[in-house]
């Protein structure tokens, strides 16, 4: 659908309610949004939950915000203003609505669909970029000045950095507000505060009340007591990470399985578990989740569901960084709806999309490992792959912390050790081809160098960099895109497999085939791989 443009000013009794004590301006500029504006009163007047998350309703009568679902009475329109984020809600001083909880809504992939600056600029913002570079630094990052990064949030946004980043610490500082027991200043530094002034000021922007009169629900998990012993000195928070039903779990748990490297990732099949390393600034963290809790998709009855994970972590500040590392990785933002809405009207697509509800897109937790273990993985089985790639972890991963209960997961690859090497000390290492070596020390150079593979990077600056390294082909590079990068729109068009179910010999016919899909081609390929293989392992059991 066309983005179709909405005046969002707020008049002037909402902003005298502004933010007090910021600089950050309230635009009075037109703000894309999904809908009209006729389109989206219709809809929150329909209270049309498909639209949780992609815009918000600001109420002017009462300065609350809320989500278009909410069961409250609906306002005039001469009383209402759209707004494409919750942050942009808050910039023109409104304030969460306690009956509804906007806050509490999942994320949202709309914003990785596009390559521009202003989408580059919220990805990066999502993963923590202010919180780890401040804003000074992402503007360095996207090699723009902070006035002009400022600028384009304020125009197509109507939030700045700051105040993006400021309302995505405020909505996780909730979360573990009623999720756990952590005291209020250690909720204050685990959701990325500098400090307690900051937190109480921002949640009171952000909700209308001081953090300790917020309550905790009843509950909630205690980190030292949940999912048995850990070293005292390692902090543990258990959470359900919130995502929209349905919700595949076993297929994301089969994907991970499948997909485990040695020494990175525990499958506990008895247990019905799976844990895995995190990579975070603070160093190795873990997150053990239990899947026999998730409900399968046909008990699904509520909008929402919450995923059990168990963190354990180097530092409680490492606690956001690691958050959304899992929500990548099980892909936790999409909207199955969104997707299904946009796949089903084509007749190959249609039946596979109504087999399996909630299939996910599960992304890379770390993007230099998953492109290394990729060039590993080329024209081998999935069970070599992994063999290959627990080699790699063996020889290149950092050296693990002295102590605590993530000593059994190796640390990060280190694409700088691998470069030092020749390409004839690592085909001994790793027992693999001379040719497969030579790429792997050429990727493992650039990676060293600078070369961004994260979901902020620049798309299509990444995808020309891999394909000038020698061995790396456009298999590799949209299969690097679709997990690394997080782009829905990644299509390898020239796999075997995608080729043989959609029945044609050539990756120009399978990108013919699959240009109406735009922007879920990456979408549309797992539920074509899930069906062939699904297909194939009933032919072989048979």
């Amino acid at each position: 659908m066309l983005t179709q443009r909405l005046t969002v000013m707020a008049d002037s009794r909402v902003r005298r309610q502004g933010l007090s004590g910021q600089n950050d301006a309230v635009p009075s500029t037109s703000l894309p949004l999904p809908l009209s504006f006729d389109a989206c009163y219709r809809a929150a007047s329909g209270r049309d939950e498909r639209w949780d998350g992609r815009f918000y309703l600001g109420v002017t009568s009462t300065g609350i915000y809320c989500r278009p679902s909410c069961p409250a009475r609906k306002p005039k329109p001469e009383n209402c203003r759209f707004f494409p984020t919750a942050a942009a809600c808050v910039a023109a001083g409104f304030r969460a609505c306690k009956r509804c909880r906007p806050d509490a809504l999942p994320g949202s992939r709309d914003w990785d669909h596009r390559g521009d600056l202003v989408a580059r600029a919220v990805r990066r913002i999502r993963d923590g970029a202010v919180d780890e570079l401040g804003v000074a630094g992402l503007a360095r990052d996207l090699a723009v000045s902070e006035r002009h990064l400022r600028r384009i949030l304020l125009d197509e946004i109507g939030a700045t950095p700051l105040q993006l980043a400021r309302t995505r610490r405020a909505h996780a500082a909730r979360t573990l507000i009623e999720q756990t027991t952590l005291p209020l200043t250690d909720v204050a530094f685990a959701s990325g505060f500098g400090s307690i002034r900051q937190f109480g000021e921002t949640m009171r922007e952000e909700f209308g009340v001081a953090p300790s009169a917020l309550g905790r629900r009843e509950g909630a998990s205690d980190p030292a007591t949940d999912g048995g012993p850990v070293a005292a000195d390692l902090p543990r928070i258990a959470l359900r990470l919130q995502t929209r039903a349905p919700f595949d779990g076993v297929a994301t748990r089969a994907f991970l399985s499948a997909h485990a490297i040695p020494g990175r990732d525990e499958i506990d099949a008895v247990a019905f578990t799976t844990a895995h390393a995190l990579d975070v600034p603070g160093g190795t963290a873990s997150v053990k989740i239990a899947w026999a809790e998730v409900p399968d998709v046909s008990e699904q009855l509520s909008p929402t569901l919450g995923v059990p994970v168990v963190l354990t972590l180097p530092s409680l500040a490492d606690t956001m960084p690691a958050i959304q590392v899992v929500r990548r990785m099980l892909d936790l933002d999409a909207d199955p709806h969104q997707i299904a809405a946009a796949l089903s009207p084509h007749p190959l697509l249609a039946p596979l999309v109504a087999a399996r509800p909630g299939l996910r897109l599960p992304g890379a937790r770390d993007p230099h490992e998953f492109a290394l273990a990729t060039v590993l993985g080329q024209q081998v089985t999935l069970a070599g792959a992994r063999t290959l790639q627990g080699r790699l972890v063996a020889a290149f991963a950092d050296a693990p912390p002295d102590s605590g209960a993530n000593q059994r997961f190796a640390g990060r690859i280190s694409a700088a050790r691998i470069a030092a090497e020749t390409p004839e000390s690592l085909r001994a290492t790793l027992r693999i081809t001379g040719a497969r070596a030579a790429t792997l020390t050429l990727l493992a150079a650039a990676l060293a160098e600078g070369l961004d593979l994260s979901p902020g990077a620049d798309r299509e600056r990444a995808r020309a960099e891999l394909l000038d390294l020698r061995g790396i082909g456009p298999w590799t590079v949209e299969l690097i895109a679709m997990r690394a990068l997080g782009d829905p729109d990644a299509y390898p068009s020239g796999d075997l497999i995608l080729r043989r179910s959609l029945g044609v010999d050539s990756p120009r016919e399978a990108d013919h085939i699959a240009e109406p899909w735009r922007p879920y081609r990456g979408y549309a390929t797992q539920f074509l791989w899930a069906d062939f293989l699904a297909d194939a392992g009933t032919k072989e059991s048979a």
